[in-house]
Protein backbone atom coordinates (compact mmCIF):
# COMPACT_ATOMS: atom_id res chain seq x y z
CA UNK A 1 0.00 0.00 0.00
CA UNK A 2 1.13 3.58 -0.89
CA UNK A 3 2.57 5.61 2.09
CA UNK A 4 1.31 9.13 0.42
CA UNK A 5 0.39 11.30 3.37
CA UNK A 6 -2.69 12.81 1.64
CA UNK A 7 -5.03 14.17 -1.25
CA UNK A 8 -6.40 16.82 -2.40
CA UNK A 9 -8.55 18.26 -5.30
CA UNK A 10 -9.32 21.56 -6.39
CA UNK A 11 -6.94 23.47 -5.04
CA UNK A 12 -7.49 26.66 -7.42
CA UNK A 13 -11.94 26.30 -6.76
CA UNK A 14 -12.78 30.07 -5.65
CA UNK A 15 -15.11 29.24 -2.40
CA UNK A 16 -14.09 30.52 0.55
CA UNK A 17 -14.77 27.18 2.16
CA UNK A 18 -12.00 24.31 2.54
CA UNK A 19 -13.61 20.72 3.04
CA UNK A 20 -11.29 18.36 5.17
CA UNK A 21 -11.47 15.25 6.31
CA UNK A 22 -8.73 13.84 8.51
CA UNK A 23 -9.86 10.20 8.36
CA UNK A 24 -10.43 9.64 4.96
CA UNK A 25 -8.94 6.19 4.96
CA UNK A 26 -7.90 3.01 6.54
CA UNK A 27 -4.71 2.46 4.43
CA UNK A 28 -1.54 1.15 6.32
CA UNK A 29 2.11 2.03 5.12
CA UNK A 30 3.84 -0.59 3.94
CA UNK A 31 6.37 0.68 6.77
CA UNK A 32 4.19 0.21 9.14
CA UNK A 33 4.73 -2.95 10.28
CA UNK A 34 4.86 -4.38 6.79
CA UNK A 35 1.00 -2.79 6.40
CA UNK A 36 -0.63 -4.89 8.93
CA UNK A 37 -1.86 -3.72 12.48
CA UNK A 38 -2.17 -6.82 13.69
CA UNK A 39 -5.87 -6.68 13.64
CA UNK A 40 -8.14 -8.20 12.13
CA UNK A 41 -9.70 -6.81 8.65
CA UNK A 42 -13.09 -6.53 9.98
CA UNK A 43 -11.85 -4.74 12.49
CA UNK A 44 -10.19 -2.39 9.73
CA UNK A 45 -12.83 -1.79 8.06
CA UNK A 46 -14.76 -0.08 10.96
CA UNK A 47 -14.99 3.41 12.57
CA UNK A 48 -11.74 2.59 14.37
CA UNK A 49 -9.66 2.75 11.48
CA UNK A 50 -11.08 5.81 9.50
CA UNK A 51 -14.38 7.46 8.98
CA UNK A 52 -16.89 5.78 6.85
CA UNK A 53 -18.29 6.83 4.48
CA UNK A 54 -16.67 10.82 5.36
CA UNK A 55 -14.02 10.86 2.15
CA UNK A 56 -17.26 10.15 -0.27
CA UNK A 57 -19.06 13.13 1.39
CA UNK A 58 -15.96 15.53 1.87
CA UNK A 59 -15.32 14.91 -2.20
CA UNK A 60 -18.76 15.41 -3.22
CA UNK A 61 -19.84 18.29 -0.73
CA UNK A 62 -16.49 19.82 -2.23
CA UNK A 63 -18.08 19.98 -5.45
CA UNK A 64 -21.08 20.60 -5.16
CA UNK A 65 -19.74 23.67 -3.18
CA UNK A 66 -17.08 24.65 -5.56
CA UNK A 67 -14.31 24.33 -3.04
CA UNK A 68 -11.00 22.54 -2.44
CA UNK A 69 -10.95 19.31 -0.71
CA UNK A 70 -8.00 17.22 1.15
CA UNK A 71 -8.41 14.04 3.07
CA UNK A 72 -5.60 11.98 5.07
CA UNK A 73 -4.29 8.77 3.10
CA UNK A 74 -3.72 7.06 6.46
CA UNK A 75 -5.59 4.77 9.09
CA UNK A 76 -6.31 6.91 12.15
CA UNK A 77 -4.68 3.92 13.44
CA UNK A 78 -1.37 4.26 12.58
CA UNK A 79 -1.46 8.41 13.59
CA UNK A 80 -4.30 10.37 14.11
CA UNK A 81 -4.18 13.63 11.93
CA UNK A 82 -7.12 15.22 14.23
CA UNK A 83 -4.23 14.98 17.33
CA UNK A 84 -1.76 17.80 18.55
CA UNK A 85 1.29 16.23 18.08
CA UNK A 86 1.50 16.02 21.96
CA UNK A 87 -1.47 14.17 22.71
CA UNK A 88 -1.68 10.96 24.23
CA UNK A 89 -3.80 9.41 22.15
CA UNK A 90 -2.09 10.12 18.94
CA UNK A 91 -1.07 6.92 18.84
CA UNK A 92 -3.99 4.60 19.86
CA UNK A 93 -3.51 1.07 21.88
CA UNK A 94 -6.93 0.16 22.36
CA UNK A 95 -10.03 1.94 20.54
CA UNK A 96 -13.51 0.46 21.38
CA UNK A 97 -12.60 -2.91 22.41
CA UNK A 98 -9.62 -3.41 19.80
CA UNK A 99 -6.03 -3.96 20.99
CA UNK A 100 -3.91 -2.45 18.20
CA UNK A 101 -0.74 -4.60 18.59
CA UNK A 102 1.43 -2.77 16.16
CA UNK A 103 1.20 0.12 18.31
CA UNK A 104 1.68 -1.64 21.81
CA UNK A 105 4.78 -1.34 21.58
CA UNK A 106 5.69 1.77 19.49
CA UNK A 107 8.00 3.49 21.07
CA UNK A 108 9.33 7.56 20.91
CA UNK A 109 11.51 6.96 17.58
CA UNK A 110 8.36 4.90 16.11
CA UNK A 111 6.48 8.23 16.86
CA UNK A 112 8.49 10.51 15.34
CA UNK A 113 9.18 8.55 12.04
CA UNK A 114 5.25 8.34 11.60
CA UNK A 115 4.68 12.11 12.75
CA UNK A 116 7.51 13.02 10.07
CA UNK A 117 6.20 10.73 7.29
CA UNK A 118 2.50 11.12 7.73
CA UNK A 119 1.34 13.93 10.37
CA UNK A 120 3.40 16.66 9.70
CA UNK A 121 3.49 16.38 5.37
CA UNK A 122 -0.60 16.68 5.88
CA UNK A 123 -1.23 19.25 8.33
CA UNK A 124 1.70 21.40 6.40
CA UNK A 125 -0.49 20.92 2.79
CA UNK A 126 -3.86 21.49 4.94
CA UNK A 127 -2.52 24.71 6.04
CA UNK A 128 -1.14 25.55 2.79
CA UNK A 129 -4.52 25.26 1.23
CA UNK A 130 -6.48 27.33 3.83
CA UNK A 131 -3.60 29.84 2.92
CA UNK A 132 -4.82 30.20 -0.78
CA UNK A 133 -7.76 32.36 -0.23
CA UNK A 134 -7.56 35.63 2.29
CA UNK A 135 -11.32 34.90 3.76
CA UNK A 136 -10.59 31.48 4.04
CA UNK A 137 -13.45 29.23 6.04
CA UNK A 138 -13.07 25.50 7.06
CA UNK A 139 -15.53 22.68 7.04
CA UNK A 140 -14.34 19.87 8.80
CA UNK A 141 -15.99 16.30 7.80
CA UNK A 142 -16.21 13.50 9.90
CA UNK A 143 -18.52 10.25 10.49
CA UNK A 144 -19.43 8.35 13.50
CA UNK A 145 -20.52 4.66 14.01
CA UNK A 146 -23.94 4.29 15.21
CA UNK A 147 -23.33 2.67 18.35
CA UNK A 148 -19.84 2.41 20.49
CA UNK A 149 -19.83 -1.43 22.18
CA UNK A 150 -21.57 -1.67 25.30
CA UNK A 151 -22.83 1.95 24.83
CA UNK A 152 -26.61 2.92 24.17
CA UNK A 153 -27.47 3.71 20.16
CA UNK A 154 -26.95 6.99 18.84
CA UNK A 155 -29.83 8.81 17.67
CA UNK A 156 -28.08 11.57 16.02
CA UNK A 157 -28.28 11.69 11.75
CA UNK A 158 -26.08 14.70 12.06
CA UNK A 159 -23.87 16.20 14.88
CA UNK A 160 -22.30 19.54 14.54
CA UNK A 161 -19.33 20.61 16.70
CA UNK A 162 -18.03 23.55 17.62
CA UNK A 163 -15.82 25.42 20.22
CA UNK A 164 -16.47 27.82 22.86
CA UNK A 165 -13.60 29.60 21.14
CA UNK A 166 -15.75 30.29 18.21
CA UNK A 167 -19.65 29.93 18.02
CA UNK A 168 -20.25 32.27 15.08
CA UNK A 169 -21.31 29.57 12.90
CA UNK A 170 -22.00 26.07 14.90
CA UNK A 171 -24.92 27.37 17.11
CA UNK A 172 -26.71 28.75 13.87
CA UNK A 173 -25.90 25.42 11.59
CA UNK A 174 -27.75 23.47 14.63
CA UNK A 175 -30.39 25.05 13.90
CA UNK A 176 -30.63 24.78 10.13
CA UNK A 177 -30.32 21.45 10.45
CA UNK A 178 -32.77 20.98 12.66
CA UNK A 179 -35.16 22.83 10.85
CA UNK A 180 -34.82 20.63 7.98
CA UNK A 181 -35.96 17.99 10.25
CA UNK A 182 -32.99 16.05 10.53
CA UNK A 183 -32.34 14.92 13.99
CA UNK A 184 -28.85 16.66 15.09
CA UNK A 185 -26.65 16.58 18.06
CA UNK A 186 -25.22 19.73 19.28
CA UNK A 187 -21.73 18.84 19.84
CA UNK A 188 -22.93 15.24 20.27
CA UNK A 189 -21.95 12.57 19.85
CA UNK A 190 -17.97 14.48 20.48
CA UNK A 191 -17.04 17.63 22.54
CA UNK A 192 -16.79 20.26 20.28
CA UNK A 193 -13.48 21.49 21.27
CA UNK A 194 -10.29 19.58 21.75
CA UNK A 195 -6.70 21.18 22.26
CA UNK A 196 -4.99 20.73 19.22
CA UNK A 197 -6.92 18.96 17.26
CA UNK A 198 -7.51 20.15 13.14
CA UNK A 199 -9.77 22.80 13.53
CA UNK A 200 -7.71 24.28 16.84
CA UNK A 201 -4.57 24.27 14.55
CA UNK A 202 -5.77 25.48 11.08
CA UNK A 203 -8.75 27.37 12.47
CA UNK A 204 -9.58 28.76 15.62
CA UNK A 205 -5.72 29.72 15.92
CA UNK A 206 -6.03 31.82 12.65
CA UNK A 207 -9.70 33.51 13.55
CA UNK A 208 -11.47 31.49 10.69
CA UNK A 209 -14.91 30.78 10.71
CA UNK A 210 -15.12 26.97 10.93
CA UNK A 211 -17.55 23.93 11.38
CA UNK A 212 -17.32 19.92 12.08
CA UNK A 213 -20.02 18.10 10.64
CA UNK A 214 -20.47 14.87 11.90
CA UNK A 215 -23.04 12.40 10.04
CA UNK A 216 -23.64 9.25 11.30
CA UNK A 217 -21.57 6.31 9.00
CA UNK A 218 -24.42 4.30 7.83
CA UNK A 219 -26.40 7.29 5.95
CA UNK A 220 -23.06 7.75 3.84
CA UNK A 221 -21.81 4.41 3.96
CA UNK A 222 -22.57 4.12 -0.09
CA UNK A 223 -22.00 6.05 -3.38
CA UNK A 224 -25.37 7.40 -3.00
CA UNK A 225 -25.67 8.23 0.59
CA UNK A 226 -22.97 10.57 0.72
CA UNK A 227 -24.13 12.21 -2.64
CA UNK A 228 -27.40 12.52 -0.79
CA UNK A 229 -26.11 13.86 2.16
CA UNK A 230 -23.56 16.48 0.19
CA UNK A 231 -26.87 17.45 -1.62
CA UNK A 232 -28.27 18.12 1.24
CA UNK A 233 -25.68 19.86 3.34
CA UNK A 234 -23.98 22.43 0.96
CA UNK A 235 -27.03 24.67 0.50
CA UNK A 236 -27.13 24.39 4.25
CA UNK A 237 -23.65 25.57 5.00
CA UNK A 238 -23.78 28.15 2.23
CA UNK A 239 -26.91 29.38 3.40
CA UNK A 240 -25.87 29.75 7.57
CA UNK A 241 -21.96 31.45 6.08
CA UNK A 242 -23.81 34.26 4.04
CA UNK A 243 -26.20 34.77 7.31
CA UNK A 244 -23.82 35.48 9.26
CA UNK A 245 -21.87 37.91 7.96
CA UNK A 246 -18.32 36.65 8.66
Amino acid sequence: MTDRPFWSEGADRPSRWLITCDHATNRVPNWVDGGDLGIAPADMARHIAYDVGAAGLARNLAAAMDAPVIGSDFSRLVIDPNRGEDDPTLLMRLYDGTVIPANKHADAAERRRRLDRLHRPYHHALAALADRHPHRCICAVHSFTPQLRGRPPRPWQVGILYSHRDARLGPAMVAACRDKGWITGENQPYDGHLQGDSIDRHALDHGRPNLLIEVRNDLIASPEGQSLWAARLAPVIARVLVESGV
